[in-house]
């Protein structure tokens, strides 16, 4: 080996094969920017990846405990694993710092790209672009296309190519540039690309491809599965037809380097001029956007497009350059033209299998909808043109699409897999032209000039719309082969007879067909190589595709039928004219025919009109008509004139007169022949013989004359009847026609009545002609009813009775006369008007009669006679004429009622048959004619203030009461003003009460006279009634009169009056008079006193009130209280009122009054702004206005501390006070003060606030040690809040708000809180909270700042000892095996984890279940942590573990091979996790076990026939070596797989045969895997019918175990169909064993998930009982409803009962404890302990006072760090240096007490102070501390009961320290007494006292709470858990579920069916074999059973998701289709 350093840039040599020899590698350098950018060429011979990565170290000089990897340009590691297949002679190849590092520097790949053997073998193919007449440009662009869409095909978002053409000279020389975004290529595969004439097929062994191994694509419509990248010659052929280079750009999806490829002509010679290797270059690998290896100005434009780079995670750049002039020419002007052929080439890439429906209502969601082509064509100085080609509307496919009327689908199947779909399109005949579209590339219109000239007497036949081109356009893969066409077929060839269908149709079709890969094309795929020739094969099966199904059918016969419908339906040769109208056709049978018709007046058609009225004859009718037209019919709806394949027309017959008839015929039977001479010629002859008129005459009298006018019942003679034809003769029938033979005539009479309600037949009559007499009808004499009438004579057909024939009528004669009514007879009254009243005239109308009851009229003079007994009755006249009327009737007489009253009228008419009738009238009162008003005087008198009654009644002209509606009485009052108005309704009874509001005038002394005026208002004939009142005064209450008495004189006060009056006295002697109308004194009563009220006291006094008296007034005290005094009288009557105000007066000085005017607070050493007033004031306050300025010289003012130097005082005439100004108190304590103001023996005072004053400086709240640092744990808060608060220069807090203090910190300190600046709050303090330090180890400092009006005021600071945190985790240290091996399902090492604190120690103390394990496969996740990882939790400790370590031992590794990674995490809180680095990890197969399939094979059915398809046992069987979790091992086996064949029963000797007669078959196992092909031998032995076993035993010598054969069964038969009909129930059998394993699967996990709930049910259940009996205990009791709700009340309550005792008030130490900043740090010990008892506490901290600022500490360490920390001013105990053996006994006895009995019986409760002590933490460590520091001390009551202990105690032992109680502390030397042994009291100790601990009560609740959450937690639970079992039995029972069993026992009962048909014994072993593949797909990974029941559900059910909680997930499944769930685990196998 030797390595050559530089960079060795020759000739390459040819590639050396692997294993023979040495090996030359390219290695560049690219771990930093700066490294050498060439490569070093390194020669190897070894086949050693160490002794090769020695070398490369070597070579480059790199250190040993340097790392780096090694990577070939794809990016792919090189290990020891995949060196000798990665490194070859001639590779390039990274040193990089890892994989995924970015390129820093360009690279160069040294590539050969040799062509291929093809090239020689397939020389003899025609050259690439061997045109036919068209330019092939663009046939090379699609080359490139094609690959495009092929490195596409993946994409599942938009698959974009785009083509630019860059012909900007600005931007350098012209490039054609076709970019796509598809897989992209390593540099391998883009050395591959350029190797000529390797294709897909053989890019294998050495070759990497771009595919990855070629898989023929699945079948899809029309073949587009983008495979169209085949041969490997087309992408290079074409670029060098468009250029002369071309730079190839690409990146695959996975790599992070771009790799670039230059083939250039120029190259190329030059190479060859140099004698140089041509097909040899590099690859420039580089990274993403580099563009600096482009340096020429010709290639400017790509900087550009390398720019675009970096967005895209994949690509493909074919950059052409030097692109030939004519080309570039074309380009250019026929850009359209080009553009149009490639949508043309790629139309069903671009718009999907049904191609580009323009007019489709909506196009269906297609794959093909995301390919994107863009064509952008650049120049300069012009817009760019830019066109997708899905927007191209004119290729030749959408034009034949979008002009096509219908389709015809086929399929053509050649030769098993060879299969064409094909597509014919009809394209109509419309409006006189053809709808063919015209190719600009063929042309249809051919020019045939030449042709005429040569050869003048040849015909030429034009092709119609096709013209001469072929039917059919060729795609292949679904792209189109633009050279080759196919003319036709002969089942679509036009026929040579005449067919279904007009020949020219046959020139209206065009087609498309669409190959599979089957048939073969050229390279350049220009044409096919034989396709025609396979499709016109006589084996060649076509088919009929319809409505998406392939039917097997005559295709000669199905495409004439669809040709001729095309025709009839689409073909529009007939031209409709003079549109009339749309109708609805009833003759026809079909009522869904019978609309629409559209008709026409006219049509056009083959060069003659047609019109309405046009006299034609028929052809091809039996028998032939002669007619006019009427009109024409075109079937559909329509407007306006349209072409028509056809129509029909109607003809009315001629002669009308003889057929009159109808006929309706298709147009095409319409004679165009004949001419309208010989149809007129017809008609005249046959309109000869028909009838003309009638004879009638009367042999019998009574004649019938014209208009005759008769009298009812007047007879008509008897008539005789003859019909005449126009000369004259009689006529008995109709003259015979062609149509039939002769009809007999009737004669018909009818007499008709011309009624106003319509015509009415009252006779009729039919003669017939007997031959010897004529027609005849008798004599009539029933004619009676009135009214016009018509006696008709009309001749009829027999049978049909028609009086028409041919729409023409026969002869009638019309006779018309009318009958009138006779003379009266008889009479009746007509209908009355009502009502009748008296005095009111009314008409009684008469109706006169003749004999037959008809109206007539009264012709003669006759007096009616009227009669009516007690009426007098009288008459005006009565009428004559038509209408006979009695007028003005007038009635009189009494009625009583008004009602009204019953009458008999009788009406006589003398002279008359009948003369007399009598009819009943209801006579009614008349109208109101006068009023009569009760009572009859005409002067009434009336006392004023009461109502007056009236009684009126309304009388008609009889004196009868009358009554109508809006009878209305009014009365009138007149005399006064506001008198009332009286109105009454007599509508009813006509007479009524008037009455209404009482009358009163005002102020009345005497008598008065009115005048009352009773009227009805809208009866204006009616006269009034007026009546004289006369109103008397009222006797009532009318005045109110207030007196006061002034002595014997009386002073009246008036309404609304002001009093003046001295305030607080008594208003006395008030007296009242009242007075009536006439101004008489009333003499108040007992009742009248009742209904007096005043308003200033509740309680009057009847008594005085009845003499006159008022109650006394209280005046005021307030002379701003104003008394308002009200006196009022009520009664039904009147209401009177009396009121005055009474207004008070101050009087004489009583009191002095001080009031600030402004704030009363005043600041310290400045004056009060405010003024002072004071005011003189009456005994209630009033102010004394009578003081005058005098007063101001008895006025003082004194108050402590009060400066008086500037105090003044000042009189206020204005206001009548004093004002006192200059108040300043002397420097003093801030609060209340209190000024005193005396005047002469009166005095007040008034209280001011004194405030402290400006801010001048900051302080600290409780905070007394900062002359000491404060010591901090690192990342932990400081022990308190930092509250300062603003002070003036006297230290007297300043309450200023909103002053800004900010915390001024240095760079090396980090405060968490973000906020650091605060405001002072009102009291001036401001709270900057308890701030978490970030800081390094060490002493730093905290600086404040404030400002107040711009001053700076003086700020403390603060000095921080900031420690590490012991208890803070910071790493997680993992140990473990790293090189142990993890194989699949096996053990992890054990794993060893220790969380790692600040100061790098190890945390112990910590839960285990914080401590995890999590693994996950590392599959495309990096080193992201995914969602679904397995989690493993701690192993349970051993007696070895080490204190702080966690263990993880015996963890299963996962049972899948592949890469894995783990990763520890420690839950520091619920929302922080400390992780550990991640562990990454291969699993490995485990031992090899079993051979099993990659895909479970179906059962196989073959039969001994000669076809080599029934022959076949299986294909492609790939058999592979698994470990027990069924992972491919055995790699590293070679050996072999000897198959033969098995009977069950194993006395069958006749046993099947393979191929060539033998009876084993081996096959060669290597690398892990065989591949199996078996076909039985033609004519083999083997039973029918019966089933046999393949057996496949693997011989592998490198196995220690055996492994197990694998075997297989199949079905054998004799015969062909009978093993198609087993085979076809083998897949049955195999789907239903599928599924019912499926089913089975399912139904077991379902009953165990439900026993799994049950247990939790049970297990809930125990726990809640057992929770409620421990509650129990504490009296806590549940109840059996509402039980959460009450726990949830209950715990409430519980937590408020807790907070209140911590709340209260307890004792705390407030001396600072020393910040934990290390594990070894106990505290202080004043915080060690806390003591119950106050007095014992207060004795023992004083006795301990020296050590309780004391730290104690584990170790030595600790305190001498703590002592070098505060630089020796802290004190320190290290407890490892403490000598533990003279200790004191914590459990030893009291001194009195020797041997378990007392010496003797002490008094004051003695005990030790150390069993006092209660330990909040370190119990054990601080037993050690305080046994050592109070040994045996004693507490004791008293002093007395210390000296007798002491006594008592001495005379047997030493007695220690006694403490007393009560602060007395006896040595243990016997001294006492003194200051030095007595403790002060508590709040001298300044803090430094023991704690009190937390309340026991406190401890109970929270016992109590945690017992109540937890029964809480397990009721919930359980309810959960009982919800789950109830859904889940419910699920059971559902009918989903019955119905899923009853499948599966139907299932099992079909295949039991199936394997006895096929003769196979039904066992469990072919069940097993068939779950096999669920086998394969057990979890990757350890996991509980329960989850492992899941996921076993999941992979039976393949993608249907199970969640075993939700039954509703299970109902969904329970609804898949048993279809779907047959197979499901081999289909997803496969």
């Amino acid at each position: 080996m030797a390595a050559a350093a530089g960079g060795s840039r020759g000739t390459r040599r040819p590639v050396t094969p692997r294993g023979s020899g040495d090996r030359t590698v390219f290695l560049f350098d690219r771990r930093q920017e700066q490294a050498d950018p060439d490569e070093k060429v390194l020669n190897y011979g070894k086949d050693n990846y160490r002794d090769f990565r020695s070398a490369v170290r070597q070579a480059f000089g790199i250190a040993d405990d340097e790392n780096f990897v090694i990577t070939t340009t794809s990016r792919k590691e090189v290990t020891e694993d995949n060196f000798s297949e990665l490194v070859e002679d001639g590779i390039t190849l990274y040193l990089l710092h890892s994989v995924d590092q970015t390129l820093l520097l360009a690279t160069k790949e040294r590539i050969d790209f040799l062509p291929h053997y093809d090239t020689l073998v397939k020389s003899g193919m025609y050259e690439y672009y061997a045109s036919e007449g068209q330019n092939p440009l663009p046939f090379a662009l699609a080359e490139l296309i094609d690959n495009s869409l092929s490195a596409t095909s993946r994409n599942t978002d938009i698959r974009s190519i785009q083509i630019k053409l860059l012909f900007d000279e600005s931007q350098g020389k012209p490039a054609v540039a076709v970019i796509d975004n598809g897989r992209g290529m390593t540099s391998k595969q883009l050395n591959n690309w350029a190797v000529y004439r390797l294709s897909k097929f053989t890019r294998q062994g050495d070759f990497e491809s771009d595919h990855s191994g070629y898989v023929r694509p699945l079948p899809v419509p029309r073949s587009l599965n983008s495979d169209i990248s085949y041969f490997g010659v087309g992408g290079k052929q074409a670029v060098f037809f468009i250029g002369q280079s071309a730079r190839m750009i690409s990146k695959p999806a996975e790599s992070h380097d771009v790799h670039e490829l230059v083939l250039s002509k120029e190259d190329f010679e030059k190479k060859e001029k140099n004698k140089e290797a041509i097909y040899s270059g590099y690859i420039q690998n580089r990274k993403p956007s580099d563009s600096t290896h482009i340096t020429s100005d010709d290639e400017r434009f790509l900087h550009n497009l390398i720019s675009e780079e970096r967005d895209k995670e994949s690509f493909t750049a074919v950059v052409i350059t030097g692109v030939q002039p004519d080309h570039m020419q074309y380009l250019k002007n026929y850009f359209h033209l080009w553009t149009r052929q490639l949508a043309h080439i790629y139309h069903y890439y671009i718009h999907g299998p049904k191609g580009n429906e323009t007019y489709a209502a909506a196009k269906d969601i297609s794959p093909f909808n995301n390919i994107d082509i863009q064509i952008s064509m650049f120049e300069k100085g012009k817009v760019p043109k830019i066109v997708n080609l899905r927007e191209i509307k004119d290729d030749m496919q959408t034009l034949y699409i979008n002009t096509a009327a219908d389709s015809f689908e086929f399929k053509a199947h050649f030769e098993g897999e060879g299969i064409v779909e094909g597509i014919i399109r009809y394209h109509p005949f419309l409006y006189d032209k053809e709808t063919y579209p015209d190719d600009p590339c063929f042309p249809s219109k051919l020019n045939d000039d030449d042709d005429d000239d040569d050869e003048d007497d040849c015909i030429i036949v034009e092709k119609g719309a096709r013209g001469k081109r072929p039917i059919f356009e060729c795609f292949w893969n679904g792209r189109l082969i633009p050279y080759t066409t196919v003319e036709d077929f002969d089942w679509c060839a036009p026929p040579k007879k005449r067919g279904l269908a007009p020949i020219e149709c046959y020139n209206r079709i065009s087609g498309a067909l669409f190959t599979n890969d089957k048939f073969q094309v050229s390279t350049n795929k220009l044409t096919f190589m034989d396709l025609e020739l396979k499709l016109k094969d006589k084996n060649t099966l076509f088919t009929r595709i319809f409505n998406g199904q392939e039917q097997r059918m005559k295709i000669d016969r199905e495409f004439a039928l669809w040709l001729k419908d095309c025709h009839e339906k689409y073909d529009k040769q007939i031209k409709f004219t003079v549109f009339k109208g749309v109708t609805t056709r009833t003759d026809l049978p079909s009522k869904r025919m019978q609309s629409p018709w559209t008709v026409y007046a006219a049509v056009e058609w083959d060069g003659r009109t047609y019109k309405t009225g046009q006299l034609v004859k028929t052809v091809k009718t039996l028998p032939i008509f002669y007619g006019t037209i009427e009109k024409f019919f075109l079937y559909g709806e329509h407007d306006g004139d349209i072409f028509a394949t056809g129509g029909e027309v109607q003809i009315a017959l001629e002669p009308q007169a003889l057929y009159a008839e109808m006929k309706t015929i298709p147009i095409s039977k319409l004679d165009r022949t004949v001419s309208e001479k010989a149809v007129k010629k017809y008609i005249e002859d046959e309109m000869a013989r028909l009838p003309d008129k009638l004879s009638v005459t009367w042999p019998e009298g009574d004649e019938l004359l014209p208009n005759e006018t008769r009298f009812a019942g007047t007879p008509i003679g008897a008539l005789r009847i003859e019909i005449l034809n126009k000369k004259g003769e009689a006529m008995q029938k109709l003259p015979g026609t062609s149509h039939g033979g002769s009809k007999k005539l009737l004669v018909e009479l009818k007499v008709i009545l011309h009624s106003p309600t319509g015509n009415k037949e009252i006779i009729s009559h039919i003669s017939q002609h007997g031959g010897k007499w004529p027609y005849w009808f008798k004599k009539m004499e029933n004619l009676q009813k009135l009214g016009n009438y018509t006696l008709k004579l009309q001749v009829v057909l027999n049978e049909s009775n028609a009086d028409t024939y041919a729409g023409r009528p026969l002869p009638s004669k019309i006779f018309k006369f009318t009958i009138i009514e006779g003379k009266p007879e008889k009479f009746s009254v007509g209908l009355l008007e009502l009502p009748f009243r008296i005095g009111v005239p009314f008409n009684i109308p008469l109706e006169l009669q003749d004999e037959f009851g008809h109206a007539t009229q009264l012709t003669t003079n006759i007096k009616p006679i009227l009669e009516a007994s007690g009426l007098t009755l009288q008459y005006e006249e009565i009428t004559t004429g038509t209408k006979c009327v009695i007028k003005g009737v007038i009635a009189k007489g009494c009625i009583n009622s008004c009602q009204g009253k019953n009458f008999n009228l009788k009406v006589t008419l003398p002279g008359l048959k009948e003369d007399t009738q009598i009819f009943k009238i209801r006579l009614q009162p008349g109208p109101p004619h006068r009023l009569k008003v009760k009572p009859d005087s005409e002067i009434l008198k009336i006392e004023n203030g009461t109502a007056f009654p009236f009684q009126v009644e309304v009388l008609d002209e009889s004196g009868n009461i009358t009554a109508q509606p809006r009878l209305i009485v009014h009365c009138k009052f007149l005399g006064a003003s506001n008198l009332p108005v009286y109105s009454v309704d007599c509508s009813n009874a006509g007479k009524n009460i008037l009455t209404g509001p009482v009358i009163h005038v005002q102020n009345i002394k005497k008598d008065q006279v009115l005048k009352a005026r009773i009227e009805i208002l809208n009866c204006k004939d009616v006269p009034p009634v007026d009546k004289i009142i006369k109103l008397l005064p009222s006797s009532h209450v009318a005045r109110l009169q207030v007196l006061s008495m002034d002595g014997q004189k009386a002073i009246q006060i008036k309404h609304q009056d002001e009093i003046n009056w001295v305030a607080g006295d008594v208003m006395c002697n008030l007296i009242f008079q009242m007075y009536d109308e006439g101004e008489r004194e009333i003499h108040v009563t007992p009742a009248i006193a009742e209904k007096i009220k005043v308003n200033w006291t509740p309680k009057i006094n009847k008594e005085q009130l009845i003499q006159g008296l008022l109650p006394d007034v209280k005046v005021p005290t307030s002379v701003k209280d104003v008394r308002y005094c009200l006196i009022t009288y009520l009664d039904d009557h009147v209401s009177l009122e009396s009121a005055f105000t009474v207004r008070p007066l101050p009087d004489e000085p009583k009191h002095i009054k001080c009031k600030v005017k402004g704030p009363t607070t005043l600041q310290m050493g400045e004056e009060l702004q405010s003024e002072i007033e004071v005011m003189l004031t009456d005994q209630y306050g009033n102010q004394v206005q009578s003081a005058t300025s005098a007063c101001v010289n008895y006025l003082g003012v004194s108050a402590p501390d009060l400066d008086k130097s500037n105090l003044k005082i000042t009189w206020q005439e204005s206001t009548v006070t004093m004002k006192v100004q200059g108040i300043r108190f002397k420097p003093c304590l801030p609060g209340s003060k209190e000024l005193c103001f005396a005047w002469r023996e009166f005095s007040d005072f008034l209280r001011l606030n004194l405030t402290a004053g400006s801010p001048a400086k900051l302080q600290f709240v409780d905070w007394p040690e900062l002359e000491k640092p404060v010591a901090v744990i690192n990342g932990r808060e400081l022990q308190k809040p930092l509250i300062v608060q603003l002070c003036d220069h006297w230290g007297n807090p300043t309450p200023e708000p909103n002053v800004k203090i900010s915390l001024i910190r240095s760079n090396s300190i980090k405060i968490v809180s973000s906020n650091q600046q605060h405001k002072t709050d009102e009291t001036g303090r401001a709270n900057l909270g308890v701030i978490c330090i970030h800081a390094p180890r060490g002493e730093h400092t905290l600086q404040l700042k404030a400002t107040y009006n711009k001053t700076v005021l003086n700020c403390p600071i603060i000095t921080l000892n900031v420690l590490p945190d012991p208890e803070k985790p910071v790493c997680l240290n993992v140990k473990y095996d790293k090189n142990s091996s993890f194989q699949a399902g096996g053990t992890f090492p054990d794993f060893m984890v220790s969380v790692l604190s600040e100061d790098d120690n190890i945390i112990r103390n910590i839960n285990p279940a914080r401590i995890s394990m999590k693994m996950w496969e590392a599959q495309g996740s990096g080193n992201r942590m995914p969602i679904d990882v397995t989690v493993f939790s701690c192993s349970k400790v051993k007696d070895d573990k080490e204190d702080g370590f966690f263990y993880f031992r015996d963890k299963v590794v996962p049972e899948r091979v592949g890469i894995y990674s783990i990763q520890f995490a420690f839950a520091m809180d619920k929302t922080n996790i400390l992780t550990s680095d991640q562990i990454t990890f291969e699993v490995v197969p485990n031992d090899p076990v079993r051979l099993l399939p990659d895909s479970l094979p179906a059962t196989p059915a073959v039969s001994n026939v000669r076809a080599l398809a029934s022959r076949t046992l299986v294909k492609d069987l790939c058999l592979h070596v698994t470990d027990e979790y069924n992972n491919p091992t055995g790699t590293d086996l070679v050996g072999r797989i000897i198959t033969k064949i098995k009977s069950p029963n194993e006395d069958d000797t006749e046993i099947p045969q393979f191929q060539g007669k033998v009876s084993t078959v081996e096959f060669p196992f290597n690398r892990g895997t065989a591949e199996i092909n078996l076909v039985l031998a033609e004519n083999s032995p083997g039973r029918d019918s019966t089933e046999y076993i393949l057996v496949f035993e693997p011989d592998l010598p490198g196995l220690k175990r055996p492994l197990e054969p694998y075997r297989l069964s199949f079905m054998f038969y004799n015969d062909f169909k009978k093993q198609q009909q087993m085979a076809t129930l083998t897949k049955e059998r195999d789907q239903l064993s599928q599924s019912i394993s499926v089913y089975r699967n399912w139904l077991d996990t379902t009953n165990q998930l439900v026993n799994a709930i049950k247990c939790q049910v049970k297990d809930a259940e125990t726990k809640e009982n057992l929770l409620k009996s421990q509650l129990r205990k504490y009296q806590i009791e549940l109840p059996e409803k509402n039980t959460l709700q009450y726990v949830d009340s209950l715990i409430k309550q519980k937590m408020l009962d807790q907070e209140g005792v911590m709340k209260q008030p307890r004792r705390t130490c407030t001396l600072p404890n020393y910040p934990k900043g290390n594990q070894d740090i106990l505290g202080k010990i004043a915080h060690l302990a806390q003591i119950e008892d106050d007095e014992a506490a207060k004795v023992i901290s004083w006795h301990l006072a020296s050590d309780m600022d004391c730290v104690v500490t584990l170790t030595t360490e600790a305190a001498r760090s703590i002592f070098d920390e505060t630089q020796g001013r802290q004190q320190v105990l290290p407890l490892d240096s403490i000598y533990k053996k003279t200790l004191p006994d914590w459990n030893k006895p009291l001194p009195h007490l020797r041997n378990g009995k007392t010496f003797f019986r002490p008094i004051g409760n003695p005990v030790f102070a150390r069993d006092l002590l209660t330990f909040p933490d370190n119990a054990e460590h601080c037993q050690t501390v305080f046994g050592m520091l109070l040994g045996d001390t004693i507490i004791i009551d008293n002093l007395d009961a210390a000296n007798h202990y002491r006594k008592e105690v001495v005379k047997i032992a030493h007695c220690p320290t006694l403490l007393t109680r009560a602060g007395d502390r006896i040595r243990s030397n016997g001294k006492f007494g003194g200051l030095q042994n007595k403790a002060p009291p508590m709040d001298k100790l300044r803090g430094m006292v023991f704690g009190a601990p937390m309340p026991k009560l406190y401890s109970a609740f929270a016992g109590q709470i945690d017992l109540l959450q937890q029964y809480r937690t397990a009721v919930l639970k359980l309810d959960t858990a009982n919800k789950d079992l109830d859904l889940h039995l419910q699920s059971l029972n559902a009918p989903e579920m019955q119905k899923k069993r009853q499948e599966l026992a139907e299932q099992e009962k079909s295949l039991k069916l199936i394997e006895q048909k096929l003769g196979m014994t039904p066992s469990d072993k072919v069940t097993e074999s068939l779950l096999q593949p669920v086998m394969l797909d057990m979890p990757d990974t350890p996991i509980p059973p329960k989850r492992m029941r899941r996921e076993t559900m999941k992979k039976s059910y393949s993608s249907e998701e199970w969640i075993s909680s939700t039954p509703k997930k299970q109902q969904q499944l329970l609804q898949t289709p048993t279809s779907e769930l047959n197979g499901t685990s081999r289909k997803r196998k496969a």
